[in-house]
């Protein structure tokens, strides 16, 4: 018989090599040599755990078939192979593994995170699907840190937090306005990193889910203590009470300033999109660049030489419409105080020009492509259509700018009455 540290060296790399007909064949020389590894020289990584580490499902399955206990197995990082498995989106594995042992679905790794948290935090949505057919309380279960599932979705890819935001908020009872240890709901963990287009869409969706942040950072020595003492471990997913400190009940209430963070957004994102489509049609005016040297410069535009007149007027809006998008996400990323109406209602003008200007815009490339037969008529209509557009936004902003001063004279007369009452008393006294 071999030794032992060879037969081991053999069966890690069958399980590398993902060769189910090398494994048969140390089996049949040795029919314990599965349960000889765990306990040979303190081995915690199973060939089990490499297998679904590599994604290697027929070797994992075979494991399974010849040594199922292997599924409770814990490496030097307390993983299971379940853990693994769904940190990696290996779908099939996962379904194998959960068959012969669905408890490890409550089994938290050195960080305290069970496989489900695990596969949230990675973006794997096909796997949260397949585990919680198994074990959805296991979605409830909260870290040492006092962080749900959800939690857990922002801190790992980017492009698939919104998906994996979807999923779990229409597909769990989960408490999506859970707090951590540091007193933070799942929404106050996205307004925090701003990174984008993409956390504002998944602000909106935790919102649409009755999400909501808290009033203050909840950050204090003494809030941090409360939460702390109410946490719960990670394997007790039979309690289904809500996870949310008492004394933060309270403030669990809208952000009365929580519409200027919205809008402030919404903004970002029609300015940034603005920005490349002004940039765009500045590379690609209408009609084209000239392609040849023979009779004008290749490169130059068409439209400039054909209709200089029209041109001059494309540039000058689509120019227009470009530097104040660009001026909008400058003065968004400064850190200006636009928490302030006035600054905000500024933003929103500046908005209103450059969408302006790119209706503007398109009505003069539609008139550069239409056939001159046809000009008249979709002159007109374009035409139209402009002033009607333009027509509006003189009725919107005519109607925010009222209110704006309506609103500052008001402030003003409140401060103005307090003044005179305090001259009036210091009369009287």
């Amino acid at each position: 018989m071999m030794n032992m540290e060879k037969i081991t060296s053999m069966v890690y790399n069958a399980a590398l090599e993902e060769s189910v007909t090398d494994l048969l064949e140390l089996l049949q020389q040795d029919r314990l040599i599965l349960d000889r590894l765990t306990v040979f020289n303190g081995v915690t990584e199973t060939p089990l755990h490499v297998a679904s580490l590599l994604g290697h499902t027929d070797f994992a399955k075979e494991i399974l078939h010849q040594k199922p206990q292997l599924a409770k197995e814990l490496d030097s990082q307390r993983s299971s192979p379940l853990h693994l498995a769904s940190a990696k989106g290996y779908v099939e594995i996962v379904k194998a593994l959960v068959i012969v042992s669905p408890h490890i679905c409550f089994a938290g790794d050195k960080d305290g995170l069970n496989p489900l948290q695990l596969a949230a935090m990675k973006g794997r949505v096909d796997v949260l699907r397949e585990l919680m057919g198994i074990a959805p309380e296991a979605t409830r279960a909260t870290t040492d840190q006092g962080e749900t599932i959800l939690h857990e979705a922002f801190g790992g890819v980017a492009d698939k937090q919104l998906q994996t935001t979807k999923f779990l908020i229409s597909n769990t009872k989960i408490e999506v306005n859970a707090v951590n240890a540091n007193g933070l709901t799942a929404l106050d963990i996205v307004a925090q990193s701003r990174r984008g287009i993409k956390d504002f869409v998944i602000s909106e969706c935790l919102r649409s889910g009755g999400g909501l942040r808290t009033t203050n950072a909840v950050n204090s020595p003494s809030h941090a203590t409360g939460v702390a003492s109410n946490k719960r471990s990670p394997f007790a997913a039979h309690d289904h009470k809500s996870p949310v400190p008492t004394q933060l009940r309270n403030v669990m209430i809208k952000d009365p300033e929580d519409w200027l963070t919205r809008k402030r957004d919404s903004l970002m994102v029609v300015a940034s999109l603005i920005a490349t489509m002004a940039f765009q049609a500045g590379l690609n005016p209408p009609g084209g660049l000239w392609q040849d040297d023979k009779e004008h410069m290749a490169g130059k535009s068409i439209m400039a030489v054909k209709q200089p007149d029209d041109y001059a007027y494309y540039l000058g809006t689509n120019t227009v419409g470009f530097v104040t998008s660009l001026s909008i996400i400058l003065l968004l990323v400064t850190g200006l105080p636009f928490k302030r109406r006035f600054l905000m209602w500024v933003l929103t003008v500046i908005v209103w020009v450059t969408i302006t200007c790119m209706a503007l815009t398109y009505r003069t490339s539609i008139k550069n492509f239409t056939p001159q037969e046809q000009v008249r008529v979709s002159s007109r209509v374009v035409s139209y259509g402009v002033a009607s557009w333009c027509g509006l936004m003189g009725l919107v902003f005519l109607l925010h700018t009222t209110r704006l001063v309506t609103t500052l004279i008001s402030k003003f007369g409140n401060v103005t009455g307090n003044q005179t009452s305090f001259a009036q008393n210091l009369i009287s006294a």
